[in-house]
Parts: structure tokens; sequence; C-alpha cells
């Protein structure tokens, strides 16, 4: 997994801040960014994995439910409102 070099300098001052403040110690600039890739590594595929799950349970939610959400009766010619009028609505 890459970043485009803005992001991953913007990661490992993130890192490095993180370092300092939480365990009181000094990351380099090298060290930061070994660390970056070890967790883009080791540890971002989890995070991918999840999110790929997640979006998966989504849209197989939503097109379980497709046919409820768009449907359109038929034979409604002269039925409610003028003809030709057509109304895209929830199925019955």
């Amino acid at each position: 997994m890459n970043l485009f070099k803005d992001k991953k300098r913007e990661v490992v001052a993130s890192l490095q801040r993180y370092a300092s403040q939480e365990l009181g110690c000094e990351l380099g600039d090298i060290q930061a960014g070994h660390l970056l890739e070890y967790f883009l590594k080791e540890i971002g595929p989890f995070a991918y994995n999840q999110g790929v799950e997640d979006a998966k349970a989504y849209f197989a939610n939503k097109v379980e439910d497709l046919a409820g959400t768009c449907f359109e009766e038929g034979l409604t010619y002269w039925h409610k409102g003028a003809p030709g009028s057509r109304q895209v609505r929830r199925k019955p």
C-alpha cells in the first residue's frame, strides 16, 4: 500500500508527534517512515479488508431491497392521474 508523498509526510509527522508526546521518545524522519511502512504492510490489510466487507454488506442490503425501492405498478393507464403520468414508488 502506498500513500501520496504529501500524505506520507503528514502521517510521518503525526507518528513523530505521537512518539514524542505519548511515548516520550523521538523518531527521526527515516525511523517514522519505516514504522509507517510496517504499519501499512502489517496492519493496513486488516482495515482494508474490513472496509471491503462493510461495503459488501451495505450494497448487498441495498440490492436485497431493490424491488421494494424501485417498483412501478403496471396497468395504471385508467387509474389515478392523467394518461401517461407515471410515478415510481415503493412496492406495496
